[in-house]
């Protein structure tokens, strides 16, 4: 049988939460590590199912990895011996497809599995097959893999359509080793990806950023193991600030990193509610009558998509009209129909109901909402459909009178560590 969550909501939280490392960086540091010539440490790397299929994909490949404590990880990429992804990595989430740069500068070819991930829109893999092409690799897609040679990546200058992120990761990682200098425009510049950079500059690699989303990756001859702590989840950040807010309660969250979080944090306070920063965190504050808001989504440096599903919830408590925008996914409203059961007044369009450019212009994508409050929320069964999903519906129940269940639960275990503890000590009841 399915583990499911059983949630009594209703009840104030408060305390102190403290942030894990960040999930969008610990699985692309473990891969990146795989060029080094020796072994690479890693600090603050959340034990989440993720990072856990990561690890199982570079044993599957000869690497070796121990765990020196519970979040200190070892990688030694001595003993990589083989260049195919074991097929049954297939579907299970994204982290395949960035095997391309290692599996190459290793063995000049590749087999990488078709990718999984959440059910949140397209995320196509046009834009890395493309640019590995440009950088001279061969690649031919059969049998639900692809397979990739070349004689010698070589730097190239490539333009991506759209700023995505996964395909910047993945360029970076095969610029790093070739001959001659990559230039990436119109690339994705959130911060997890300058970790990232900043992980490569410490084994050796030349790589920065130019104006204008231009990164620049004069390839080297090697690379070495460096010693390495990543970053605070932002995106964890977010996620329970949006839990502070919608239960009107006070909660420090250790680890939040203002810098990281300013445009979050302007959209907390156009809401009225109300926070304070310190040097090793964020407190957000209840008591505050909350007030709609018009939001857009938007790459980074913009109001980043994984927030939209939390802070949607916040905005159910909210005083008048909110509306949103989803400018990146165009299957992340997804979730609000599990929400409206829950007794939210959440009304979904196609139409684009904002003022930034977008991709899914009469497309017919369900794309915009419009969210009436404030609105008590009453306890249901659920199912989450994808990871940010997940967390908001726990955000439902937690507020919600009565008794909630959600399902689907590996989904949400997949980016967060220990949640259910760290929610238990806000003094959630939740087992």
């Amino acid at each position: 049988m399915a583990e499911y969550y059983t949630i009594i909501g209703g009840k104030k939280l408060q305390g102190e939460i403290r942030l894990a490392g960040a999930k969008n960086v610990a699985t692309k540091v473990i891969i990146s590590s795989l060029l080094a010539d020796s072994k690479s440490v890693f600090e603050n790397i959340p034990r989440i199912n993720d990072v856990e299929i990561t690890l199982e994909i570079c044993h599957a490949l000869g690497a070796e990895y121990k765990w020196l404590d519970k979040n200190t990880l070892e990688i030694d990429p001595v003993p990589l011996k083989k260049h195919k992804v074991p097929l049954e990595y297939s579907g299970k989430n994204r982290v395949p497809i960035l095997f391309f740069g290692p599996l190459l500068h290793k063995f000049n070819k590749a087999e990488v599995p078709v990718l999984g991930g959440c059910s949140i829109g397209a995320r196509s893999v046009d834009f890395h097959v493309e640019a590995y092409k440009k950088l001279g690799a061969e690649i031919q897609f059969e049998d639900n893999r692809y397979l990739i040679q070349t004689d010698g990546l070589k730097g190239t200058t490539i333009k991506l359509n759209y700023p995505s992120v996964g395909a910047t990761e993945n360029i970076i990682l095969g610029a790093s080793l070739a001959h001659g200098t990559t230039v990436l425009k119109n690339a994705a510049i959130e911060p997890e990806i300058e970790d990232l950079a900043l992980f490569l500059q410490s084994m050796g690699a030349v790589i920065y950023q130019d104006v204008g989303r231009v990164w620049i990756i004069e390839g080297v001859k090697k690379l070495r193991g460096a010693h390495f702590k990543i970053m605070d989840d932002r995106i964890e950040a977010a996620s329970f600030a949006s839990l502070a807010v919608a239960n009107d309660s006070d909660i420090f969250i250790r680890g939040a990193n203002q810098r990281f979080l300013i445009t979050f944090l302007n959209w907390i306070r156009k809401l009225g509610a109300s926070f304070e920063t310190y040097n090793d965190g964020i407190k957000f504050m209840g008591g505050h009558k909350l007030k709609g808001v018009v939001l857009e989504t938007d790459v980074h440096p913009g109001f980043m998509t994984d927030w939209q599903q939390p802070f949607s919830i916040a905005l159910t408590q909210a005083e008048g009209v909110s509306i949103i925008h989803e400018t990146v996914y165009e299957n992340r409203l997804g979730y609000v129909d599990a929400l409206n059961k829950m007794g939210a007044k959440i009304y979904v369009f196609s139409e684009c109901l904002g003022n930034k450019s977008c991709r899914f212009v009469h497309r017919d994508f369900a794309h915009s909402a419009i969210i009436v409050g404030p609105t008590p929320l009453h306890g249901e069964k659920i199912e989450i459909p994808d990871l940010r999903a997940g967390f908001s519906y726990l955000i439902a129940a937690l507020i919600a009178e009565g008794r909630s269940e959600i399902f689907g639960i590996d989904k949400i275990e997949r980016g967060y560590e220990n949640l259910k503890e760290r929610l238990i000590n806000l003094g959630a009841d939740i087992k």
